[in-house]
């Protein structure tokens, strides 16, 4: 039997965030995925400035990663077809990158394994014996003791259901559908578009520059709409045709492999954290932006939370447990409530036209959107003055030096 400090079930930003920081404090460190890397992860693959800056302060430098694709800003098209040109920090530093989930989570695997994390990949967890001093992992006939779980592994979390702990029927708040396109116009391979399509809302449809002519290109609904999951299939090929997307992908785009769909998990202010043995991080604790279904920057902050509060606890995991829901709720909750708030707002067209002119009404409304909706700082942040510092609005991205 092998014997660690912490057993990470899934090995996405999460679990290999947690377990680079548990590594390089000296914790024995098993990290646990059924897939064996590079796999892909089916997701929007932009990095936020909140991902960005957690990456920057692990010491992880993406830059080298294949497919990373800095971007200035985003354009917008309002319900209306008004177009909006939302601008990015040009002060210093990158406040929100392209990069496909393929290349990043090897990385990210391979940067936790440098930091002295043992590598499980291609075995699936079988089993779990939780006792009052550990638990037992099983992947078959492999079994690994651990003091500690860090629950890593997604939405459908088989940690949650091993422990009688998942919900039945859970469907997640929103539901995304991507697929990848080769030789897009320059348009789509340089640029960030996001669409208010009136028939989305409150959802969207965006295109994200990945690279050598591509682009991630995808939408994503909120469950209890006007279009159900059923609609997406089919509505795939409607939106591809609208007159003002294929003019920014171009009539020569093709498709690179399959459309592919997949739930988004938001409601971490409902979500159960911690269970016998096991911090949930990541999907798995349902910790997505339900505004935007952005899920990079908060399964790093979480996964890096429960990390440090196994390692500020010396060994007592009720402790532990205490201190990461007690990080999770004052770092997330507050801005998870504003978000579910303008939410359900904008599943308005009409209040979405308005807000998004507003937006557009100058350069400092622009500027400072922009800002707002990469995450460069929380988004309840003038609600909460606890959080309060010097710059609090106007911080360098990452990798300034």
């Amino acid at each position: 039997m092998e014997l660690v400090d912490t057993a990470i079930i899934g090995a996405g930003p999460a679990g290999s965030a947690a377990a680079e920081l548990l590594a390089r404090n000296g914790h024995s460190v098993a990290l646990i995925d059924k897939a064996t890397f590079p796999r892909d992860k089916f997701c929007g693959d932009g990095l936020t400035t909140l991902a960005l800056r957690l990456l920057d302060e692990m010491g992880f430098d993406p830059r080298g990663v294949a497919s990373w694709t800095p971007v200035d800003g985003a354009t917008i098209r309002s319900p209306q077809g008004r177009q909006i040109d939302v601008p990015l920090p040009d002060s210093g530093g990158v406040y929100a990158a392209i990069v496909r989930r393929t290349d990043l989570d090897a990385a990210l695997v391979d940067f936790a394994i440098d930091a002295g994390a043992y590598g499980h990949f291609g075995r699936a967890v079988t089993g779990l014996d939780v006792a009052d001093d550990g638990v037992v992992v099983a992947m078959g006939d492999h079994t690994i003791r651990a003091h500690a779980i860090i629950a890593a592994d997604g939405m459908w979390s088989p940690t949650r259901k091993l422990l009688g702990l998942q919900t039945p029927d859970y469907r997640g708040e929103w539901h995304a559908f991507r697929q990848y396109f080769t030789d897009v116009a320059p348009a789509a391979a340089t640029k960030l578009w996001v669409w208010f399509e009136p028939d989305l809302l409150p959802g969207y449809m965006w295109s994200f520059p990945v690279g050598h002519g591509r682009a991630n290109v995808g939408f994503g609904i909120l469950r209890g709409g006007d279009v159900t999951t059923q609609d997406m299939k089919t509505l795939w090929p409607d939106l591809l045709g609208r007159p003002h997307i294929r003019e920014v992908l171009g009539d020569s785009c093709v498709p690179e492999a399959p459309h592919r769909a997949w739930p988004i998990p938001a409601r971490i202010d409902e979500a159960t954290l911690t269970g016998p043995r096991t911090l949930f991080v990541g999907d798995a604790a349902a910790a997505c932006d339900v505004l935007t279904g952005e899920g990079i920057g908060q399964a790093l902050l979480t996964g890096r939370r429960a990390a440090q509060a196994l390692i500020d606890s010396s060994g007592d995991f009720d402790l532990a447990a205490q201190r990461y829901e007690r990080a999770v709720r004052s770092e997330l909750v507050a801005d998870h409530k504003l978000a579910k708030g303008l939410s359900r707002m904008l599943s308005s067209p009409k209040v979405a036209e308005l807000s998004l002119r507003a937006v557009g009404s100058g350069d400092w409304t622009r500027r400072n959107f922009g800002r707002w909706m990469f995450e460069d700082y929380p988004r309840a942040l003038i609600a909460t003055p606890r959080r309060w510092k010097r710059g609090m609005f106007s911080g360098p991205g990452a990798y300034e030096n």
